[in-house]
């Protein structure tokens, strides 16, 4: 006969609860924390499959979310990232033994400022509003990858057109270009006629 103490079956663990159906914010936030570098809305709605218009609003969503958190969503036109917040850029920097590295110029700050808020604008356009040559400007910022080459100017000689990048964001503690203060430029010509545009290489 058998033992009916021993016959006695042990408890059932318990079952995981049902999984829940993620948000497409949750899903937009997993992409670009696990994506490393900027993606495009495109990319996003693409992989979600979903529309593009629906993927905007996730990502405002999110971005309203992360203001009080220590990670921002970054934009730099289509392009959307997940960045640390710039007020902890001190103590990320100590844990990933950043060193500090050698400032910028002011001439480099200054044609840099004019890209920022003229963008894409020319070489000719940037020297006509600082009254200087910026080449070695430009070769800084390009050299920090803090700027890029945005095509050309349909005139003649198609000068090259000058944009800032996500790295410009990242150094200045910006979520977008609308972050920029207001500031007030002199205009720029189109640099039509300029000697320089002509054979800007």
């Amino acid at each position: 006969m058998s033992d009916p103490e021993h016959d006695v079956q042990p408890p059932l663990p318990h079952l995981p609860p049902p999984a829940v159906t993620p948000t497409l914010m949750q899903l937009v936030e997993s992409l670009l924390f696990i994506a490393g570098e900027p993606v495009t809305v495109a990319q996003l709605a693409r992989t979600l499959e979903a529309p593009a218009d629906a993927v905007e609003a996730a990502l405002e969503q999110l971005a309203l979310q992360c203001r009080e958190r220590g990670v921002r969503v970054q934009r730099h036109g289509e392009l959307a990232q997940l960045v640390s917040a710039p007020e902890a850029a001190r103590v990320v920097g100590r844990f990933l033994g950043v060193q500090a590295s050698g400032r910028l110029s002011s001439a480099a700050l200054e044609a840099l400022a004019i890209i920022a808020y003229r963008q894409p604008v020319t070489r000719a356009q940037i020297e006509a509003i600082r009254g200087v040559d910026s080449s070695s400007a430009l070769r800084a910022l390009l050299a920090r990858e803090l700027i890029c080459e945005a095509g050309r100017l349909e005139s003649v000689g198609r000068p090259i057109l000058y944009a800032t990048t996500p790295a410009f964001l990242q150094q200045f503690g910006l979520t977008s270009l609308a972050d920029l203060p207001p500031i007030d430029l002199p205009a720029a010509s189109d640099g039509a006629g300029d000697p320089d545009a002509s054979v800007e290489a």
